[in-house]
């Protein structure tokens, strides 16, 4: 098993003087988005002093999207047929089979992938799109047998809570079942925004906040490196994003000290993209742009997020995660402009060239990137390219 280094990174007990988020609260109204980006930046190169920028080469498999949640930001699911919603806007469902699956992992390795994030929606046991237990496990050890070179990152905390549901065990057996099964690591998918309040309007039928957390706790105890993120610029507050952010860095101060490798290993944060969602035909809060203020959600209506938030919020999150060694570029969701000016607002990772993608792009987001290009990115920023693996280890 790889373990999380964090030789190098912050805790709590060698930095006492930690930000907190009266902190971060004065620090995204006092000081201007350049300030922001010299500070995030000065924290990243004394992170990650190498003469390097690093990128993964992996393809998202979307094994299933039948999905009982009803989020109200997603245009990629299909309700199982026995509680089909009557919306018109929803796509067909469907179930990849193993073939498929195989096939698509047999395209990646083609081009020198190393990784796959398969995620689905909340599956139900049942009916027509039902899938049992032993499918996801059978699922594991079919890609372990036949490509045992590929790293699996799979199953978001929505899903494995969804599995200790409905084929009742407990988060540690589904995971631990899973893990012995094939399972490297777990994405931090269906973070969202880490409130109770936000999460049942705009995610009803998903973990709640300390139900996601849970997850990501049994998969640290299990010694799994993780990942965590969060999508803000919707009806969340700017106090909510802050405490999404420390409930984060609290649960990676248990993880890291309980010394057996497990943690978050990065954290990713993206903005909402609003086309072809419900939650993006929501009333919008009217901005005075005469005020000089920055704008702040009331958390009743949509204030969607630009650029210049996105990486207002990524230089945060950089200079407020001390405990979390890697930070990701969201060039899916900002363009591949953004993404590159994010290795200057606490990045030092530019993401994954990520072969198939199919949950933003159904949203109306269609940025994609080719090896070379993402190259070029990071060469072109003052870096030299670096391809990684998923424990960010030079390939």
């Amino acid at each position: 098993m790889t373990t999380l280094d964090t030789s190098n990174h912050r805790t709590s007990e060698r930095n006492a003087g930690r930000l907190n988020t009266d902190d971060l609260h004065n620090l995204y109204f006092d000081l201007s988005i350049h300030e922001l980006g010299r500070r995030a930046l000065g924290v990243t190169e004394q992170l990650h002093p190498e003469d390097y920028r690093t990128y993964l080469v992996e393809r998202n498999i979307n094994y299933a999207n039948w999905c009982t949640a009803k989020c109200i930001f997603c245009n990629f699911k299909a309700d199982p047929p026995e509680m089909n919603s009557g919306r018109k806007d929803l796509p067909s469902g469907y179930t990849l089979t193993y073939e498929e699956i195989g096939k698509k992992i047999e395209a990646l390795i083609a081009i020198g992938g190393t990784q796959i994030l398969m995620q689905g929606g909340l599956v139900p046991e049942d009916g027509q799109a039902g899938l049992p237990f032993d499918w996801y496990l059978d699922l594991m050890r079919f890609i372990k047998d036949h490509y045992p070179q590929v790293h699996i990152h799979a199953f978001s905390p929505p899903e494995i809570f969804a599995f200790h549901q409905i084929f009742e065990m407990s988060i540690y057996d589904v995971l631990a079942k899973l893990q012995e099964a094939g399972l490297d690591s777990v994405p931090g998918g269906g973070g969202e925004i880490l409130s109770d309040r936000v999460r049942r309007k705009i995610g009803l039928g998903k973990t709640l906040s300390d139900e996601w957390l849970e997850v990501m706790r049994q998969c640290h105890i299990l010694g799994m490196t993780t990942s965590c993120t969060m999508m803000f610029g919707h009806i969340e507050t700017l106090d909510e994003r802050l405490e999404h952010l420390h409930l984060l860095r609290d649960l990676q101060d248990e993880s890291l000290a309980r010394g057996n490798g497990g943690g978050f290993g990065a954290y990713i944060c993206w903005t909402f993209q609003p086309d072809n969602t419900p939650l993006g035909r929501m009333k919008q809060l009217p901005i005075d742009l005469s005020k000089a203020q920055r704008p702040v959600n009331d958390g009743n209506h949509l204030l969607l997020a630009d650029a210049h938030e996105y990486l207002t919020m990524l230089a945060l999150s950089r200079l407020f995660l001390d405990n979390i060694p890697n930070i990701q570029s969201s060039w899916v969701t900002m363009g591949p402009k953004i993404g590159q000016l994010s290795l200057f607002y606490g990045a030092n990772d530019m993401g994954s060239v990520m072969m198939e993608e199919n949950v933003v792009s159904a949203a109306g987001t269609t940025y994609s990137l080719s090896e070379p290009e993402i190259c070029r990115l990071i060469t072109d920023a003052g870096w030299r390219p670096q391809k990684r693996d998923y424990y960010y280890r030079p390939i």
